[in-house]
């Protein structure tokens, strides 16, 4: 069975959205395709297992917070 996603993530500015992509990307290469575009990334997930997808979903959006919280605090 192959599971398919997509999760777009809309930033307030460019800036946020390329430290966050630039903060995700090395983590990322091989198991989640990702573009960024102006404050919009997107990431597509492929995989053929269930358990995978929900793994690296996981993954990705638990590290997009820690990466967000540290840029709200660094704002500060």
């Amino acid at each position: 069975m192959k599971v398919k996603g997509k999760i777009y993530l809309n930033y307030n500015d460019k800036d946020s959205a390329k430290l966050v992509y630039d903060s995700l990307e090395i983590d990322n290469e091989g198991y989640v395709q990702s573009e960024l575009k102006d404050n919009l990334i997107t990431y597509e997930i492929n995989s053929d297992k269930l358990g995978s997808f929900l793994s690296t979903t996981d993954d990705l959006i638990a590290s997009e917070i820690v990466v967000e919280k540290i840029i709200e605090k660094t704002k500060k």
